[in-house]
């Protein structure tokens, strides 16, 4: 049992305040692993204020000591990728892999990203009249979902110290442990005593404690609707700049002149990697209704294909989901459907078969279904498919609008000038045309109830910024 029950403070480990601890599960053994501290109020102010004390000197520190900052981190990671993704396999049941190769990687092409952005602000610009001034926004709260924890906390950390702001980070305690490495590199790459600061805790407290203090600047958070919700109620009193980034329930249009093998098989695929546990996953596969058969075929044969198991064992394609609560929302959700009509076409409830002990979900794909029933409305987050038929483009555009949520979308077609012209009419914030994959360098977020504010590339770092306008007398 591994003992991660400090904080990171000011610089150094100290004993929290907070009484309560927190055992970390292995989600493919469903055993115990490591044990965390739950903070409290009292823990979210001293860190606060380490970090209020830090933001004097590190706000002023300049570019290129900012950017030899960052490199020095990247050093630092890339000597400890590999324990990074054990950490992240064992917290959270990503194959090895995916660990390896997106889960711990993905940090790393945060922090080139935030520092080219750094030669492309222009933090003082001469408008004749007046100055135009970009100044870090100063203590900013970070909070943090378990589903692509080194993503998640990369794509706020990195800007916001290119930015020149102080912080406090807030892991989800559920996969907590890549938190605290990823605390330890930064402290060996030598970030300043206060400048980032780690509290573990559950989110109505400590994230409460957080997105509240007095003190705080900005809140960046990433998770559920419904919490983000309550991060901007919290912050809503101090008047703080609130980020957020949350549900998705995007739809992958598949046109009628794309090639439909290669859309349909990449588009379970998509689904299926994470265990379905991305916000951006494409989970409504919108297809023309004449060719409902043919796509049923297409995904049944791709399904086959996902191998689940073990996240150790070579040749895993997708793990457990992340914790017994995780598998029993989505197995009542796997059942609504069932009950509502749609047709299962593989997988459906309970344990794929030889895994009885882990949080293991068959790889579940429905069909012949509508937008209103429940797989097509909320956000399953796990390896469940919804395949809705729809009759013409429009149709197919209404259908991909008509959700709450705006985060991403995908559109297959064998001319990418009509994919784009049909992205267009999307309202969403990332589109991925032809199965493009992600890309660090263009902003991420959503429109509607997904989020507000952009995370990665030039933006990203941005969103760490204020804007001053300092007028000169008339001549």
């Amino acid at each position: 049992m591994r003992d991660l029950t400090k904080f990171y403070i000011d610089g150094e480990w100290v004993e929290p305040h907070g009484r309560g601890r927190l055992d970390v599960v292995n989600p493919a053994t469903e055993e115990p692993f490591a044990r965390i501290a739950l903070g409290d109020a009292a823990d979210v102010d001293r860190a606060v204020k380490a970090a209020r004390a830090a933001f004097a000197g590190y706000s002023n520190t300049s570019i290129a000591e900012r950017k030899a900052l960052l490199q020095r981190i990247i050093e630092e990671y890339l000597k400890r990728n590999e324990e990074m993704a054990k950490a992240i396999t064992a917290e959270m049941g990503a194959p090895k892999s995916l660990a390896l190769h997106a889960q711990s990687a993905s940090s790393l092409g945060h922090f080139q990203t935030a520092m080219k952005a750094l030669d492309e602000i222009e933090f003082e610009k001469d408008n004749g009249s007046h100055w135009l001034v970009r100044e870090p926004i100063g203590v900013c709260a970070l909070i943090t979902p378990w589903n692509w924890p080194m993503n998640q906390i990369s794509c706020k950390v990195a800007p916001a110290l290119a930015a020149g702001c102080v912080m406090v980070l807030k892991p989800s305690e559920v996969a907590p442990v890549s938190a605290h490495l990823f605390a330890e590199i930064l402290h060996s790459a030598g970030v300043p005593k206060g400048v980032f600061n780690l509290v573990d805790g559950l989110g109505p407290e400590v994230g409460a404690a957080m997105s509240s203090h007095p003190e705080v600047d900005m809140v960046s958070f990433t998770g559920s609707t419904r919490a983000g919700v309550e991060v901007a109620k919290n912050a809503a009193p101090t008047v703080k700049r609130v980020a957020q980034e949350l549900g998705g329930k995007s739809a992958n249009i598949i046109l009628d002149d794309a090639d439909f093998n290669k859309a349909v098989s990449r588009g379970v695929m998509a689904m299926m990697n994470n265990s379905g546990q991305s916000c951006n996953a494409p989970s409504r596969m919108l297809v023309p209704e004449h060719r409902m058969d043919e796509a049923i075929a297409i995904a049944k044969e791709a399904a086959a294909k996902v191998k689940v198991g073990d996240p150790e064992a070579d040749g895993t394609v997708i793990g457990p989901v992340v914790s017994e609560i995780q598998w029993n929302k989505i197995q009542g959700l796997i059942r609504k459907g069932v009950e509502e009509g749609a047709e299962l076409v593989v997988g459906g409830p309970g344990k794929p078969d030889g895994l009885e002990k882990g949080f293991y979900v068959k790889p579940t794909i429905f069909a012949r279904a509508n937008n209103q029933m429940t797989i097509a409305r909320e956000e399953i987050f796990g390896p469940v498919l919804t395949i809705i038929p729809y009759k013409d483009e429009d149709d197919a555009v209404a259908i991909a609008n008509d959700t709450p949520y705006g985060l991403s979308g995908y559109v297959y077609s064998g001319d990418i000038n009509h994919a784009r012209k049909v992205a267009r009419r999307i309202r969403a914030g990332n589109i991925h045309l032809n199965g493009a994959g992600v890309d660090v360098t263009a902003p991420f977020g959503g429109y509607k109830q997904s989020g507000n504010g952009r995370e990665w590339g030039t933006l990203g770092v941005e969103e760490f910024l204020e804007t001053k306008a300092i007028l000169k007398p008339a001549q």
